[in-house]
């Protein structure tokens, strides 16, 4: 049974997803992250001031692959879901990715580099 992330991940991924987010995303004011146990939640403010959540993340004893799960708005709950490429767990970057694209209606977050 995991254990909730350490301090130091859970600055690291807070971190990361500020700085992904505005690299990516500069249409958000700020992405925010709050925890439960091995949970991350992850939510964005919007220009006008309005919360979005987003994704909820889980902590598997690593900092760099967490699970994957979808805000679903029209039930206010989260879904386990799949990351464009195929995986159930994979970066906090490719997370917010994925739901930024759908909740920012920007299909191109889900297209995937070719790999070099």
């Amino acid at each position: 049974m995991a254990k909730a992330p350490p301090e130091s991940t859970k600055t690291s991924l807070r971190q990361r997803l500020r700085a992904h987010a505005a690299d990516r995303w500069p249409q958000l004011a700020t992405v925010d992250v709050r925890y439960h146990g091995v949970f991350a939640y992850v939510s964005a403010t919007l220009p006008d001031g309005r919360v979005q959540p987003l994704c909820r993340l889980r902590y598997g004893s690593s900092a760099s692959t967490w699970g994957f799960a979808i805000y679903l708005a029209s039930n206010d709950s989260y879904q386990d879901s799949t990351l464009p490429n195929g995986m159930r767990a994979g970066s906090p970057q490719d997370a917010l990715d994925c739901a930024c694209g759908l909740y920012l209606n920007d299909p191109t977050a889900w297209i995937q580099p070719p790999k070099s």
